[in-house]
């Protein structure tokens, strides 16, 4: 469950980013789910990590802006 989390978070990052349509992020978020599945508790270690670091730095840069 938290796999499928990751890659729905992973596949909404790259839909941002690209802008175009929902249809890429997610299946580049279905393919990371399944990657960070296969890699087991390390997989899920790293994505975990990934995302709490996206998420400190876009809390620090809101903070920014409203200073």
């Amino acid at each position: 469950m938290i796999g499928k989390v990751l890659g729905a978070l992973i596949g909404r990052e790259l839909d941002r980013r690209d802008g175009d349509s929902g249809v890429k992020g997610a299946m580049m978020g279905a393919a990371a789910a399944g990657i960070v599945r296969r890699a087991g508790p390390l997989g899920m270690l790293v994505g975990g990590a990934w995302l709490a670091k996206r998420a400190f730095d876009r809390r620090k840069a809101a903070r920014r802006s409203s200073v």
